[in-house]
């Protein structure tokens, strides 16, 4: 047995059935996916008034969600140099979840790439190539995606080079975000660069509204959008780039709907005049910012 998958019983501890969920779920990653993505098509086609299907989508939820990731976010996370492990209730005040909450990332300069499962489900837009880009930190996924995924082409690759990914689909429009599943240790670990058309956790996110409008699969990312008035050209950029409609350009103007920004950054990053900034909102959850997190929850 591979030391990678002893490590992955380990973390399950006496739960075998999770053990093995957590081995099938990598290693047969694509149609795990596909699976996933018709089961919420399925539900999401039955009346409003159906609550069973909210009820799933709920249960689903705390169990497979994700956390959205601000630049800045991102690159604290893939420039980590020491072990960070940090479990236990305060966690909700970042990931808002009942289920699946753990910050861990053992040897973080440890990395590896390999094909994202939403892009080969939905056919792989051509501008979504490459499909090569889901980012395991941490020793206790990377080693296990190398040893088991091979089928998804796995790579390690350096910090540098890590970044220098998650920096070109940034340029691109596609959203950074770090997952967290029950079935996989509850952990955080695995970075993707989400594209809003091909991802199935968004998708999933936009078809749950219609039973219950308040309910996501990803957690924004605790970061708000300031506005400098002086400098901003109405220009429509950052109404163009936002993937969840709350940057609007409408007769010219532009309007800013806080509730439905999630704090991706993509705005912040694309605007040509520097008239954007992103601002801790104390109404939303905390960020998953790994200096505060070792300074102030005692990683």
């Amino acid at each position: 047995m591979k030391a990678s998958t002893r490590t992955m019983i380990r973390k399950h501890g006496w739960r075998i059935d999770r053990a093995l969920h957590n081995y099938l779920y990598f290693a047969a990653y694509h149609p795990y996916v596909r699976l996933s993505l018709a089961m919420t098509r399925l539900a999401a086609a039955a009346p409003r008034w159906f609550r069973p299907s909210a009820m799933l989508f709920r249960a689903a939820f705390d169990r497979y969600h994700a956390k959205v990731l601000s630049s800045s976010d991102a690159v604290k996370i893939m420039t980590l140099r020491e072990d960070v492990r940090l479990a236990g209730p305060g966690n909700r005040q970042i990931i808002p979840y009942a289920q699946a909450t753990e910050i861990l990332f053992r040897e973080p300069d440890f990395i590896a790439v390999m094909d994202c499962p939403c892009r080969a489900a939905k056919g792989g837009r051509e501008a979504c190539r490459p499909v090569n880009c889901c980012i395991a930190v941490g020793r206790d996924i990377a080693e296990f995606w190398l040893d088991h995924c091979g089928r998804y082409h796995p790579r390690r690759v350096t910090q540098e080079e890590a970044l220098a990914l998650v920096r070109d689909f940034r340029k691109r429009g596609h959203i950074t975000q770090a997952f967290f599943k029950v079935a996989t240790g509850g952990t955080t670990g695995v970075i993707c660069n989400c594209c809003p058309e091909c991802c199935v956790s968004l998708e999933a996110s936009r078809r749950v509204r219609k039973f219950e409008g308040s309910l996501s699969q990803s957690a924004g990312s605790g970061y708000s959008v300031r506005v400098n008035h002086e400098i901003c050209r109405d220009c429509g950029t950052c109404a163009g780039i936002c993937p969840f409609g709350a940057m609007t350009l409408l007769d010219g103007v532009r309007s800013y709907d806080k509730e439905a920004c999630m704090g991706c950054e993509l705005c912040v990053e694309h605007c040509p005049e520097g008239s954007l900034s992103l601002y801790r909102d104390p109404g939303k959850p905390l960020p998953l910012d790994m200096d505060w997190v070792r300074e102030t929850m005692k990683t």
